[in-house]
């Protein structure tokens, strides 16, 4: 039987319940494979979810310490029971904090409007036909490229600044499968005192 202390500790981290921490642990054998297992069964939780609608939620502002730059951020759920909640405020927090740290231009890769993504593709094959590679290769020069554009722009797909190994989307995943309903970062928007 896996230690009290343990179990606690790893539903702290995941939010996941206590029978499915015990069980995620004794399963899996370790700590760091039973975390894994249940952010994978969060992640499934959390694709179930997406389509269901949005309406509340609330607008969160991050104001960096030497007040020159700030962000505001409006994060939406389904419900007002959960946008009330401290941990939904501390999420909302985090990914105001996020943007400002980041300067991400769009929230997904979905909002990139195309003509930006064939103007970044061009620019880029013409960039790798120059380098002199086979031919062969320049699509996946190009595509790979065009991912760390994506990575970068997307402020989903951008590592989570206190933990670079999970993105921005698997932290709002973890809080769906928390939760029990959708989470959607709908918009934000940057400020910068320009010296």
């Amino acid at each position: 039987m896996p230690d009290i202390d343990l179990i606690k500790r790893l539903r702290d981290e995941t939010g996941a319940g206590v029978m499915e921490c015990k069980r995620a642990l004794e399963q899996c054998g370790s700590y760091e494979a039973a975390v894994a297992h249940l952010r994978r069964k969060g992640l499934a939780i959390a694709q179930k979810k997406t389509h269901r609608a949005t309406h509340e939620g609330l607008v969160e502002a991050y104001i960096h310490a030497d007040g020159r730059l700030g962000s505001l951020v409006e994060v939406n759920c389904e419900t007002d029971f959960v946008a009330r909640t401290e941990e939904f405020k501390r999420l909302a927090h985090e990914l105001a904090m996020q943007v400002a740290a980041t300067g991400p231009s769009y929230v997904s890769r979905e909002d990139v409007p195309p003509e930006v993504v064939q103007g970044w593709r061009s620019e880029l094959l013409q960039e790798a036909e120059a380098s002199g590679k086979p031919p062969s290769v320049l699509e996946r020069i190009v595509q790979g490229r065009l991912e760390k554009y994506f990575q970068q722009s997307c402020l989903l797909e951008q590592p989570y600044i206190r933990d670079p190994e999970r993105t921005v989307k698997e932290l709002i995943d973890e809080h769906v499968a928390r939760f029990g309903e959708n989470i959607r970062v709908r918009r934000f928007v940057r400020f910068e005192v320009s010296g």
